[in-house]
């Protein structure tokens, strides 16, 4: 703890005894959800359940939480078994969501015909069940990310869904913030943890990792850069002003978080995303040719990384070494043990104790659970047909944003900057079928559902571009 207290006291400046430190935290967190409400903001309540989601998924497991405050709770057989306490929870979240889309009058046939790509992933993963080597085990992983869509329903589903995003998104800031930094300067055997590759320190705030604490920062950092670049457009007023306030405080916040992680994969994913917003906002006809954009920019990425490896340039100039900390030689070393190419391991199968430790056996005092590289893992539980489900999906989504641009722009630039994000995290990490709250912004972005919602008009192709020929206007939109 000695090496990383004096650079954390460095960064946060102020020496409080931890108890005070703690009361003034759950002071200013009571004071901002006591902000937030006295807004009367057009959400319903049925919104903290997408919240409680969105939180867990940035942060630890129910059980977990549970430890933390006090109270003892069975953590389950095993590892792979998983703790009965957190599915029991997640069961009744699942039950508590689909209550309120019945309640709603979600239509079902709506669901399916407008998410193709996204069932047929959700149906495939759910199949694969059938050939993994522990299908009981793997049905109740699998059934677990199903709370994914029923959560973004909820949102989708709220009386001004662009109100439910932002309160969604600043509820949880108020918890992951605040929490992270008390963690990582007070209470150090919270926030701060031990790597897996090389066993050294490594402050991961509320998530319990330092690539936890970056996707945190990833997700909560990128919002809030958007939602400045909406509230600078409104009228001067007092409410515009505090709004500026709080979300520069929380900036700040993030982007020492995101330092103090030393997440070069989450940095650069912000950074990209930012770059991708704001080079959209300053053409005004690029939705026209977004794909081909797109398309160039991929090709380009493909030569280059074939031709020069720059991924490995990139991670040795960020001080990761040129192996990316070691993940290329794990991931050739799974491809070793991949069970059957077409049809994979089975969901979530491939890391069960069997290969697991086999794999373990070619590294020294280090035991690999994931093979940090979500197309990977994805063709080692899914196989050649999961694989190619999930980049379908990834395709679709963007085709759905393209479209999204003419229809209403300042939300398919959030989505699209953010695909971006998520394509490129997933390099680096696994994620795309867990419970991550990575995972869980996707699927907000990637599901389409009717809606009503504060559209911005855009002008016509070949009229110039400019803050008075915007109109808003709300308006009833298919998405």
């Amino acid at each position: 703890m000695n090496l990383v207290e004096p650079h954390i006291a460095s960064v946060f400046g102020l020496h409080l005894p931890p108890r005070l430190a703690l009361f003034l935290t759950l002071a200013f967190i009571v004071f901002l959800f006591r902000r937030d409400i006295r807004e009367k903001p057009n959400v319903s309540g049925a919104l903290w359940l997408p919240l409680l989601w969105l939180v867990l998924g940035c942060s630890r497991s129910f059980t977990v939480w549970l430890h933390i405050f006090g109270l003892p709770v069975s953590g389950g057989a095993s590892n792979e078994e998983g703790s009965p306490v957190d599915a029991c929870f997640i069961y009744a979240m699942a039950t508590a969501g689909l209550f309120v889309l019945i309640k709603r009058q979600v239509s079902l046939s709506e669901v399916l015909r407008r998410n193709g790509w996204l069932v047929a992933f959700i149906a495939y993963c759910f199949i694969s069940v059938v050939w993994s080597d522990y299908p009981f085990i793997a049905f109740k992983r699998v059934t677990k990310i199903f709370n994914h869509p029923i959560m973004a329903l909820i949102v989708f589903t709220e009386p001004d869904f662009k109100e439910a995003l932002t309160r969604l998104m600043k509820r949880c800031a108020y918890v992951v913030v605040p929490v992270s930094i008390l963690w990582i300067k007070y209470y150090p055997q919270l926030g701060i943890s031990y790597d897996e590759w090389n066993g050294l320190q490594e402050i991961g705030g509320i998530s319990g990792s330092k690539n936890g604490l970056g996707m945190d920062c990833l997700i909560l950092g990128f919002f809030f850069f958007w939602h400045l670049l909406q509230t600078w457009r409104t009228e001067r007023n007092t409410q515009r002003r505090n709004e500026l306030w709080l979300i520069a405080g929380f900036l700040i916040g993030i982007l020492y978080l995101l330092r103090l992680s030393h997440s070069a994969t989450a940095t650069i994913c912000l950074f990209v995303g930012a770059l991708i917003v704001v080079f959209i906002g300053i053409r005004p006809t690029i939705q026209n040719f977004i794909g081909t954009y797109m398309l160039a920019a991929l090709v380009l990425l493909v030569a280059a990384e074939l031709a020069f490896g720059i991924s490995g340039h990139l991670s040795e100039s960020l001080g990761r070494g040129s192996k990316l900390t070691g993940r290329t030689d794990l991931w050739a070393r799974c491809l070793e043990f991949q069970p059957n190419p077409i049809l994979g391991a089975g969901f979530e199968s491939f890391w069960f104790p069997e290969r697991r430790e086999r794999i373990a056996a070619f590294y020294h005092d280090w035991r690999p659970g994931s093979a940090h590289n979500s197309y990977l893992q994805t063709y080692l539980n899914l196989g050649l047909i999961g694989l190619s489900i999930l980049i379908g999906l990834l395709i679709a989504t963007f085709w759905k944003i393209r479209l999204e641009l003419f229809r209403n722009f300042e939300w398919g630039r959030y989505r699209l900057a953010f695909l971006m994000a998520v394509v490129l995290r997933g390099w680096t990490e696994s994620y795309f079928t867990t419970g991550s709250g990575l995972w869980f912004v996707f699927y907000i972005i990637a599901m389409d559902y009717p809606l009503t919602h504060l559209t911005t008009a855009r002008p016509s192709v070949g009229v110039a571009r400019s803050e008075e020929s915007r109109e808003f206007a709300y308006a009833e939109e298919e998405l």
